[in-house]
């Protein structure tokens, strides 16, 4: 028969805090052997030590409490292997992204005084026929919902023996960026008669005038190019309403490598007449 420990000296022994375990036994993650029913006090057996032990573990790793406890009833050690993977492959996740940002600040904190140079280019773009799905998005959702909108225009345009005539692009109101939440249209041009199905349906892009800047990769640091083309086109004075364009020259469809990826950020800006006699004017972008 395994002895018995009351609360405090089980804390003790397995570096859970009293306020814990009474937690534990309230969620139904670790119920103590056994409650006096007169005083309310809680006792544990040493045959629950290991158990806590692994608890302890999996909280130290940020596994929530209700993924322990799946762990701890799974009933055969595949099922429990492979929610450990799910969670340790979640864990990969996390510090990827902790680790992209960490980089991302350094380079902020560490560049040069102005940043590194970036070319900002202007160019007129014709109005063009193109398959589009255009929906009301929240910015949090804003690219899984470009992902799949683009997969969709994609599948279409194939079934139907359609062509795209230039790179795919995005169309995205200034409600989405001010309020984290507006319209937002991913559009593919091409020529040919297209059939509305499903989310996709025939549209004439409009016609503008763009000041643009090329951003290079994922889109971790893409703010960064954002608010070079923005300090540009306020420094230029050539800001005028319409929502932001993006162009996608490499994006997932044409390569699975994120470091190829080129974005083409484009603000709108009021007509010019002929460009500056430089091929595209340059400014200050911070470490893009």
């Amino acid at each position: 028969m395994d002895a018995t420990l009351p609360i405090g000296d089980f804390a003790r022994s397995t570096h859970l805090s009293v306020k814990t375990l009474r937690y534990y036994h309230q969620v139904g993650l670790l119920e103590p052997d056994e409650v006096d029913r007169h005083t309310g006090h809680r006792y544990y057996t040493t045959a629950q030590i290991p158990t806590a032990q692994i608890i302890r573990r999996f909280r130290a790793l940020d596994m929530p409490v209700e993924q322990i406890a799946k762990v701890l009833a799974a009933p055969d050690l595949d099922t429990r292997n492979a929610l450990l993977a799910a969670h340790l492959n979640q864990m990969e996740q996390q510090l990827a992204r902790s680790q992209s940002a960490v980089a991302s600040l350094r380079d902020l904190l560490t560049g040069p005084p102005g940043g590194t140079r970036a070319e900002i280019g202007r160019r007129s773009v014709p109005a063009m026929p193109g398959a589009a799905v255009t929906e009301t998005v929240d910015v949090a959702e804003a690219l899984t919902w470009y992902q799949g909108a683009l997969g969709e225009i994609y599948a279409t345009l194939d079934a139907q023996g359609l062509a795209a005539d230039a790179p795919a692009g995005g169309i995205f109101s200034t409600d989405l960026f001010t309020h984290g939440h507006g319209p937002a249209t991913i559009f593919v041009p091409c020529a040919g008669p297209l059939r509305p199905i499903g989310r996709v349906d025939a549209l004439v892009i409009p016609a503008v005038e763009l000041a643009t800047i090329v951003h290079r990769g994922p889109h971790t640091n893409i703010d960064l190019a954002y608010g070079a083309l923005g300090t540009y086109v306020a420094e230029h004075a050539l800001a005028v309403d319409g929502p932001i364009r993006e162009y996608y020259p490499v994006g997932r469809h044409e390569s699975a490598e994120a470091a190829e990826w080129r974005t083409e950020i484009c603000w709108p800006i009021f007509h010019t007449g002929p460009s500056p006699d430089e091929p595209a004017a340059r400014t200050n972008e911070g470490g893009d």
